[in-house]
């Protein structure tokens, strides 16, 4: 005689979605806090509060566990441009936009960098592992669209090619306010995050009034 299987009896097999991205998020925050040689399955164990054994459970290999995480970080990165898209007004201005990124290069590098050491710890993994680099691919892929997608509700010439250049002048800036002494950074003129944020976006992105663009040379898309 077969027995029903109780409904209210949990499956051991089964994996909580809600603990997966649980151990994303922790191996997020150790990238940040140890850098890629501190990732470990035991160091996100610890981290998320869970028995030991619980991550390489979910996650058996190191590249499967950071491609998780570069999976999970990419998703996030996503759902906040959707969100932008989403809540951006129809008569939003060009100088509106272009006050976006001293905002962003300020939490990005101050309020909480957690997420931008863990995208540099990635991006250095992507070199060497083909499952990172896809991963970080669609997120700038995403990235590059919605931008460009801002900059034409604003009235502004740019293409996904400017709006990918300057996430990548915006990565450049934010690795050297993070890394550089403060001194170095005063002599350089790179210490005014505000004129740093509005300079990111003069270079990659042309505004109609002054005929100049970047690198991007301006077209649509």
């Amino acid at each position: 005689m077969t027995s029903r299987r109780d409904p209210t009896r949990r499956d051991p097999n089964r994996r909580d979605p809600n603990r997966r991205d649980l151990l994303c998020d922790t191996a997020i925050a150790v990238l940040a806090a140890e850098g890629g040689r501190g990732l470990t399955h035991r160091a996100v164990d610890r981290g998320a509060g869970v028995p030991e054994g619980t991550t390489k459970n979910y996650f058996p290999t190191r590249d499967a566990l950071l491609g998780a995480a570069a999976a999970h970080m990419t998703s996030l990165h996503t759902e906040a441009v959707d969100r932008l898209r989403a809540t951006t007004p129809p008569g939003v201005s060009a100088d509106q936009v272009a006050g976006l990124y001293p905002a962003l290069l300020r939490r990005a590098v101050a309020d909480d960098p957690t997420q931008f050491l863990a995208m540099v710890e990635l991006y250095l993994e992507a070199v060497r592992r083909p499952g990172v680099r896809e991963a970080l691919g669609r997120m700038v892929v995403a990235n590059a669209g919605a931008g460009a997608a801002l900059h034409r509700v604003a009235g502004l010439p740019g293409s996904a090619k400017d709006a990918a250049l300057l996430d990548a002048y915006f990565l450049g800036v934010a690795i050297s306010l993070l890394a550089l002494p403060e001194e170095a950074l005063g002599e350089v003129g790179l210490d005014d995050p505000v004129d740093l944020g509005l300079g990111l976006f003069r270079a990659a992105v042309e505004r109609p009034e002054d005929g100049r663009g970047g690198p991007g040379g301006g077209s649509t898309r």
